[in-house]
């Protein structure tokens, strides 16, 4: 169940990032927007994408809503004049002023046998917000497959762009400091690569150079996973590793980096949720090799 006391305190205008004298063109565009950057299927990893999203999806019904949209401005307003009356008074005097609004209300509804004869604004848009969630919207219906069939769209597209990908064009050179007779390979191991390499999507194939140490290649499934780690990707806290394509990096006109990347912000800030729920992961990993390295070694002194 939603919480009405929630939205009652929620600048639902504010939330959509309109003006409250908005048409209803302008806040549909404004919630398409916003709900298409939060949807869940879209951020998978933010557990807030969901909440956000149903509080604009809700903030849409309340304002695609004639009467419930007339009870929400009418609580604003009057939130705003009580506001600026209160940061008009000192504390003493705010204290009195809700002590005699309480005795007039009191006495209203005595003088009333028990009932209230104007409702405020708080109550107005309770009664509006429960209407809602009895009755259900059909235009928040409406919008909600909208934004389905744009999201099977988007995803339509991107699997028609995967499908031109051909990864064996664009492999990706992994290169870290190793000596050349050093045994731990700098503390990378096909394993240690896999782990690294496997966050940013499938991978076709990670291949260890068998002749030079600090050297692998990897070839992804999909561009945007190639894309991400070579943008990304660092390795090993105590001996980062660097990547690069081998040959022209792959192009796309719609790029926002010059032809060159599909990589969008929305794709790295899912990243870095993901880094850093990881980063504590990479810490135990290298102490894990540390521990086992040790172990080997203390196997060789005996």
């Amino acid at each position: 169940m939603v919480d009405v006391k929630k939205f009652s305190e929620i600048d639902l205008y504010g939330l959509l990032g309109v003006e409250i004298s908005a048409t209803e063109a302008e806040i549909r565009k404004a919630y398409r927007k916003k709900a298409l950057q939060c949807h869940p299927d879209k951020n998978p990893d933010n557990p807030k994408a969901a909440e956000l999203f149903q509080e604009l999806s809700k903030t849409l019904e309340i304002l695609l809503d004639g009467s419930a949209r007339s009870a929400y401005d009418k609580l604003l307003n009057a939130k705003k004049a009580a506001q600026l009356r209160t940061t008009q008074l000192d504390s003493k005097r705010q204290k009195l002023k809700m002590e005699l609004e309480e005795r007039e209300r009191r006495a209203r509804e005595a003088a009333s046998g028990g009932y209230k004869v104007n409702k405020t604004p708080e109550e107005l848009f309770r009664e509006e917000f429960e209407r809602l969630q009895k009755e259900g919207s059909k235009l928040m219906e409406e919008e909600q497959e909208l934004m389905r069939q744009q999201l099977r769209q988007e995803k339509a597209m991107q699997g028609k762009a995967q499908s031109s990908w051909d990864a064996s064009k664009h492999r990706i050179k992994i290169k870290w400091k190793a000596e050349k007779n050093d045994p731990e390979n700098g503390g990378y191991t096909q394993d240690v690569l896999n782990k690294f390499l496997a966050k940013y999507g499938d991978i076709n194939v990670l291949v260890m150079s068998p002749k030079k140490n600090g050297s692998a290649l990897v070839e992804y499934k999909t561009q945007e996973a190639a894309e991400m780690a070579v943008s990304y990707e660092q390795g090993r806290l105590d001996n980062p590793c660097s990547l690069e394509w081998i040959g022209d990096a792959p192009k796309n006109k719609n790029s926002r980096t010059g032809g060159s990347s599909t990589i969008t912000e929305r794709d790295f800030e899912s990243l870095v949720l993901r880094q850093l729920r990881q980063a504590e992961e990479r810490k135990r990993l290298i102490e894990q090799m540390m521990r086992e390295e040790a172990e080997e070694e203390q196997k060789v002194g005996k």
